[in-house]
């Protein structure tokens, strides 16, 4: 049986975790004890290791397949590098000096490395742009994933869209405004871990960079007024980026990210056969605004 080790088995890991069962053998890798509670909840085994600390790492057993899915908890650049950077260096330096290496290792990264190409669409063909440290950051780690592993094990870099699902909806957000104007590029939960599993599960996308988002990027205005008559409530109030942008206070990480407006395709996870759960927003929503209207 294939054994998966899940590194950062948060949000998005445990659901992987869920899926990959009963078929494959899981370990979930955390470095809280609140975290190693979730894990086990999920039926996988769980085991306490933290990337930033590599000797800790000894501790997770042999895998076939690692999912490097940590997070560095929405910290400042610097506690990015140190996980995603020196963090994935380490693991991967880590799984791929033992005497069974793992035949694939996939880093969960982010589409926000793409920066603001003015509402455009872009693909994995694309070049990134990051604007933000952080950015620069996953960008960095992006080339760590693909060409640190040695022959016998393939990177590949999975991108994701804005997360969302359950505990993650943030009906007030739009629903109350006020909105910012741009795009918003979204993927449930269920399916950032399932395209995750369809990658490994098929052997897609070795070396390679997929995008995971769903069908429809969708202009936040019309998402917000969308949601708000789903939800049986009068239209936000609506402000341009140049509005959002008066504010004095914002840093410049903040201002980067409200001009970053582009779409982004799934063309490629398209072609290489992954079925949606929740192809759209519209369908993504549905369970949160039927909540919400009980």
């Amino acid at each position: 049986m294939t054994r998966v080790a899940v590194l950062g088995c948060g949000y998005v890991g445990c659901e992987l975790v869920r899926q990959l069962q009963p078929d494959h053998e899981v370990v979930g890798v955390r470095r809280s004890e609140s975290g190693l509670r979730a894990v086990e909840e999920t039926g996988a085994t769980a085991v306490k290791a933290d990337v930033t600390e590599p000797e800790t790492l000894a501790a997770v057993p042999d895998a076939d397949w690692v999912v490097f899915a940590a997070s560095s908890g929405g910290r400042d650049a610097e506690a990015a590098r140190e996980t995603y950077v020196e963090g994935l260096r380490a693991t991967i330096d880590h799984f791929c000096s033992r005497e069974t290496v793992p035949d694939r290792i996939v880093y969960t990264s982010s589409t926000g490395v793409y920066g603001d190409r003015d509402g455009d669409w872009v693909d994995e063909d694309t070049p990134i742009g990051p604007e933000t440290e952080r950015g620069q950051v996953l960008a960095e780690a992006e080339t760590i994933a693909r060409q640190r592993p040695i022959d016998d094990t393939d990177g590949t870099v999975a991108r994701f869209a804005g997360l969302y699902g359950p505990d993650r909806y943030r009906l007030d957000r739009y629903l109350e405004g006020p909105v910012t104007e741009g795009h918003l590029n979204m993927v449930h939960r269920d399916d950032a871990a399932g395209a995750v599993r369809f990658l490994l599960a098929g052997g897609h996308a070795r070396r390679e960079v997929v995008n995971v988002v769903d069908d429809e990027p969708v202009e936040k205005w019309a998402f917000a007024d969308w949601l708000a008559a789903q939800c049986g409530e009068p239209e936000p109030a609506k402000r341009t980026v140049s509005e959002r942008l008066d504010d004095p206070e914002l840093s410049d990480a903040a201002r980067n990210w409200i001009g970053a407006d582009k779409r982004v395709s799934n063309e490629k996870l398209r072609a290489l056969g992954y079925e949606f759960a929740y192809p759209t927003y519209r369908d993504g929503y549905r369970a949160a605004i039927e909540a919400y209207r009980e």
